[in-house]
């Protein structure tokens, strides 16, 4: 949201809720008297207590509002005031949200509501395991969607034939990739008895399936819809580059950088990238010095790099792929922007694979595979998998990891909604579940030398 709108929005959103005041019997009380409630939190308080009741565009926007606010308070001050929220008070979702993005722990689980259907379910081994009785996986088996397919189903069904424990039934139903296939799948699916399901996969599908209002059984959606919150009782896990930006954005925060360069990619994966990066970087106080965007062969930015480097750049962001990468190092060197932090997105990996060249690329972080990069228990090294399976050789490996982690998150997602800290180490990187139903990812981080991807030691 522009932030010359920020405090209008604010206040008519206020003055809505006071005119219905009168009328409105079920408002959560504050935890605290209000002469004693940080005024930020006392705002964003206001504002998560008329959330639920607002149309589709202007909860997106007041949900951006709420995180702006929380946004701009300190770690310790967020903790405190989070944990003196009462019980049901429906700004703990957003609070929470904001304590994990951070990588700090929830004061207590989140308040949860919505019906899951567990008791459906044979009690959980003491690990927390819990899958369900039958699982349908929607998936595009056919037409174009099925390529992409192919790898998150074999590492899903890596995990399922891995687990020596009861396993559910599980059917596979095939949405086509179109919006109308996946209602279609997800109708076939309840009425087969499946109680829990995994899939869709395309953004498309995703956004139909959350916008009917039949949705008997709880859901696992394989990417982000066109809203920002699941439906109450499921689930959303993406690697949309989306994700790819927000995690950036942390990283450089963690390690106080706080001016940062950004370079897009033409793509629609690098805008969405720098779109989300921008977004999450500017709401904790960051500053987005330049944003340049180039073409797969950037041409000359030395002017431009060089005013952002007198403005006191301290990171550079690269939503770009590696062979753009590689062209623009020897430009950040010349400019002295080559000693900063440079942190790049999952696309840096691509168009990579000789060292000589990709020695140019040293010293970029960028995230990875928890799985690639030291191993997962119950998965086979990726170097072994690799050799059996084409669909979890080079780039679909991570869409492998991806399928497995949606078989980890169906058997654990019991604890994950239930626990204060509660997270599993999946093939994607460790895994926790936000008050809204996002699944939070933390990768782990490697960084080239010598032209090879390695591992940064703690990474993840």
């Amino acid at each position: 949201m522009d932030k010359r709108y920020t405090r209008i929005f604010t206040l008519l959103l206020l003055a809505a809720l006071s005119a219905g005041c009168a009328t409105t019997t079920n408002v959560v009380a504050p935890s605290m008297p209000r002469q004693e409630m940080n005024p930020t939190i006392a705002t964003a308080g206001a504002l998560a207590r008329n959330h639920a009741a607002l149309p589709g565009a202007a909860r997106d926007a007041n949900s951006r509002e709420i995180e702006r606010l929380l946004a701009g308070l300190d770690n310790a001050t967020l903790a405190r005031e989070a944990a003196a929220l009462a019980v049901g008070d429906p700004l703990y979702a957003f609070a929470g949200r904001a304590l994990l993005n951070r990588g700090l722990p929830l004061p207590r689980p989140f308040d949860r509501s919505e019906q899951w259907g567990f008791d459906r379910r044979p009690p959980a081994d003491a690990d927390g395991y819990r899958p369900p009785v039958r699982m349908a996986v929607l998936l595009p088996l056919s037409g174009p969607g099925a390529v992409a397919s192919a790898p998150v189903r074999d590492g899903l069904l890596a995990g399922y034939y891995g687990e020596t424990r009861r396993r559910p039934e599980i059917d596979f139903h095939d949405t086509a990739g179109t919006p109308a296939g996946a209602l279609s799948a997800y109708a076939r699916a309840a009425a087969s008895g499946a109680d829990f399901v995994v899939g869709p996969l395309g953004r498309d599908e995703v956004g139909a399936l959350f916008g009917s209002a039949e949705l008997a059984v709880p859901t696992l959606a394989l990417n982000r819809g066109f809203g920002t919150v699941p439906p109450p009782g499921h689930a959303g896990f993406s690697l949309a580059p989306e994700e790819d930006g927000i995690i950036a954005a942390e990283y450089l925060l963690n390690l106080e950088r706080r001016n940062v360069l950004v370079i897009s990619g033409s793509d629609d994966s690098g805008r969405r990238a720098v779109g989300a990066f921008r977004e999450r970087f500017t709401e904790r106080g960051g500053s987005v010095v330049e944003t340049l965007s180039v073409g797969d062969e950037p041409g000359d930015l030395s002017s431009n790099l060089t005013a952002a480097a007198q403005r006191g750049v301290d990171a550079v962001f690269l939503a770009v792929k590696g062979g753009t990468a590689r062209a623009l190092t020897p430009q950040l060197a010349m400019t002295g922007l080559g000693g900063k932090v440079r942190i790049g997105t999952t696309q840096l990996t691509s168009g990579t694979g000789k060292p000589e060249e990709d020695s140019a690329l040293d010293g970029i972080v960028f995230p990875s595979e928890a799985w690639t990069v030291r191993g997962v228990r119950g998965l086979p090294a990726a170097s072994v998998a690799a050799a059996r399976l084409p669909t979890a050789r080079g780039p679909a490996a991570r869409l492998f990891a991806f399928g497995y982690d949606a078989w980890m998150l169906s058997a654990y997602l019991e604890k994950l909604l239930t626990g204060a800290s509660a997270e599993i180490q999946g093939a994607t990187g460790m895994l926790k579940l936000d008050g809204f139903g996002n699944v939070l990812r933390t990768p782990a981080w490697s960084t080239f030398s010598g032209g090879r991807s390695v591992p940064i030691a703690g990474g993840g």
